[in-house]
């Protein structure tokens, strides 16, 4: 993913103790799991891309036990930080983090037969191409059957819904303009023009979305 500047208030990670700490990803790490624990398959190969810290990869771990998972993320720092959080939870079912860039060409062929993949606020933060790529690749390393959970904030039709949504959203297209939040049915149809079927649009806390689709059978 190429290298963007963004809002300090779009990616706040505080080094604490060898790891990097978010306090987003400590608010919305119970509320992702719960979801997770209704939507998932109950076992098999687990994808998070753009892992961040490495706190909800173990969070996901602990409450998903009948899944492999693994974490990726592109940037070096990161990867260190998920290998603290891995190291620190002492799951089995956690891999080593990949270094792994989610916007780029060619993943999905590198990382096959995926029961689950996962992408916690990471749409609003790359531009529409990288997005429809980022999702095309994901389509393509999903096995029949898998699933595909996207979650974070979106443009509801075309809209923003709440005053919060409406500043956040217009400081990262004020610092880039080829960013900020992605339109739900926009997405929805990158997910039907891959070959994935909506199966849920879930409300989150905090005016969050998520997106959960599946990869058919064959």
């Amino acid at each position: 993913m190429p290298v963007r500047s963004v809002p300090g208030s779009a990616s706040v990670a505080a080094p604490e103790d060898g790891k990097l700490f978010a306090p987003a990803a400590a608010r919305n790490s119970d509320v992702l799991c719960d979801l997770l624990a209704r939507v998932a398959p109950a076992q098999g190969r687990a994808l998070e891309l753009a892992s961040g810290t490495g706190q909800h990869i173990a969070a996901y771990a602990a409450r998903l036990p009948g899944l492999m998972w693994q974490p990726s993320e592109a940037e070096a720092a990161r990867l260190t930080s998920i290998r603290a959080y891995a190291d620190e939870a002492g799951l089995a079912n956690i891999a080593p983090p990949v270094p792994l860039d989610a916007t780029a060409l060619g993943w999905g062929a590198k990382h096959p037969g995926q029961t689950l993949i996962v992408l916690v606020n990471l749409l609003h933060l790359i531009s529409e191409d990288e997005a429809k790529t980022l999702i095309s690749e994901a389509a393509a390393a999903l096995a029949p059957g898998g699933r595909f959970v996207i979650y974070g904030p979106f443009l509801r039709g075309g809209g923003l819904t709440s005053e919060g949504d409406r500043t956040f959203h217009a400081s990262l297209t004020a610092h880039d303009p080829q960013i900020g939040y992605k339109d739900d049915f926009d997405t929805i149809g990158w997910l039907h023009s891959n070959g994935l079927e909506l199966l849920h649009a879930v409300e989150m806390p905090a005016n969050n979305l998520a997106l959960i689709a599946e990869k058919p059978r064959l």
